[in-house]
């Protein structure tokens, strides 16, 4: 792995994965609803949400989508990685203090391309909250080699 470019395509095998966790804090909802302008009530008043087939407040679906973007942009492939495409289906709320685990795993090479497949999956204490699929854009040796001749 190279620190500033990640993995290159060359180096990127079928079956490799990368995970990190994160607990959702209120903070976390909080600032999610700042940077993204959703505010929705369900995200920010736990008396609204206890209102709703939830029972009580949850999380941004897309808060926690966001960490498979920390997973491919600082674990596999690294730094360097370009997103060109995500699918995701929310199967699970999740809630203020839960953990919430992100993992890929690289599904597809395409070395000609440097471009990679992953699949993407989150949970919470081993439920699936959210999963699907991602195209990528990754950095490539032979292609930085190509460019210093």
């Amino acid at each position: 792995m190279n620190p500033q470019n990640g993995y290159d395509v060359e180096d990127i095998t079928v079956g490799m994965s990368a995970e990190i966790a994160k607990t959702i804090t209120d903070a976390d909802i909080l600032l999610f609803a700042a940077v993204s302008t959703d505010t929705n009530a369900v995200h920010m008043d736990e008396e609204f949400g206890r209102t709703t087939m939830f029972g009580g407040r949850i999380a941004h679906g897309m808060l926690s989508a966001s960490l498979i973007s920390a997973v491919l942009g600082n674990r596999l492939p690294g730094p360097g990685t370009i997103y060109m495409s995500q699918s995701l289906r929310f199967r699970a709320p999740v809630r203020p203090g839960e953990t919430v685990h992100a993992k890929i795993t690289v599904k597809e090479v395409i070395p000609e391309k440097a471009r990679v497949v992953v699949d993407t999956v989150c949970t919470v204490s081993g439920k699936v909250v959210i999963d699907g699929e991602a195209t990528l854009m990754v950095t490539s040796s032979k292609k930085r080699q190509e460019a210093g001749k």
